[in-house]
């Protein structure tokens, strides 16, 4: 069986990413020639067509989507062990600072974060609390945290979290003289709490799905927020109906402060990642942050 290099591998990876030796060659920061050389040599090593190549882009051919499937998610997984067993033999220094929303901060980073922190007293890091889709190079972050569907092609992405969903709530007294909405358009009738992303951006659409119908409702209402903390507190003192993240909700539920209502159109929305650009992140403390966030198969 003929030796592989594992480079070989990751430069691939990134050529199947951008589609395109010239991006590719960029990224990696090597001369384009020496790209389509190396994918030359793997394809005769293996004996085996991987690209469809043309005059102005390249695709993957069927064979070559079957080795992206196989070979990403083991050599993520290496590189995370890895990454794992430095952090626990050397000491970690330096900082980290990531944009963040306040929800992903309780449900997944403080969470993973925290142990690492106490066990390296190194390490710094910086945590801005931000739901706007923020730029995170002009901003100076080392990286972000963004729901999958909201993700630059430009960027590395790494699953930090599972799949979840918002859920519509309100307290009990709300709807004391108030008849619970039966669809999305109901909510057009009632006092809603309204979430906005950033100072400078609209209100967010509230989405929902049943049976293959799609629907956004853009509601209206008394509160806004940019924290799904307080929009749930709100609803609880009898505000109004919000749409948040199921797992805050979990308890006022269980304790019968909130009710929930249009569950069955509630959908399930991509989970977390932890996106950056692939230049300049090589770092023991940053790989070793991406580590502890991201989540195994």
């Amino acid at each position: 069986m003929a030796d592989f290099d594992l480079n070989d591998f990751e430069w691939f990876l990134v050529l199947a990413r951008e589609k395109s030796f010239t991006r590719a060659a960029a990224q990696l920061g090597i001369a384009q020639s020496t790209l389509s050389h190396m994918i030359k040599r793997l394809e005769t090593r293996m004996g085996l067509r991987l690209l469809a190549r043309t005059t102005r882009s390249v695709a993957l051919t069927d064979v070559g989507q079957k080795l992206v499937a196989a070979v990403e998610p083991r050599l993520n997984a290496m590189k995370a062990d890895l990454a794992q067993m430095m952090a626990q033999t050397e000491a970690l220094s330096g900082q980290v600072r990531l944009t963040v929303s306040d929800h992903s901060l309780d449900w997944v980073i403080w969470p993973r974060l925290a142990p690492l922190l106490a066990a390296h007293p190194g390490l710094k890091l910086e945590l801005h609390i931000d739901s706007s889709h923020r730029n995170i190079v002009e901003g100076g972050f080392d990286a972000g945290i963004r729901l999958g569907e909201a993700l630059e092609k430009d960027m590395i992405a790494v699953r930090v979290s599972p799949d979840w969903r918002l859920l519509t709530v309100a307290a009990p007294s709300y709807f004391a003289d108030r008849t619970p909405p039966q669809t999305p358009r109901d909510l057009m009738t009632h006092n809603c709490i309204n979430f906005r992303h950033s100072a400078d951006g609209g209100t967010y659409a509230w989405e929902f799905a049943r049976k293959g119908q799609e629907m956004r409702v853009r509601v209206e209402g008394q509160l806004t927020f940019n924290s799904s903390r307080a929009a749930v507190q709100a609803a609880i003192d009898g505000h109004g109906i919000a749409y948040v993240p199921e797992d805050l909700v979990l308890a006022p539920l269980a304790q019968g402060t909130l009710v929930a209502c249009l569950e069955d159109w509630c959908p399930v929305f991509p989970g977390y990642f932890l996106y950056y650009p692939s230049r300049n992140q090589n770092s023991a403390v940053f790989t070793a942050v991406v580590a502890a966030l991201r989540v195994r198969s």
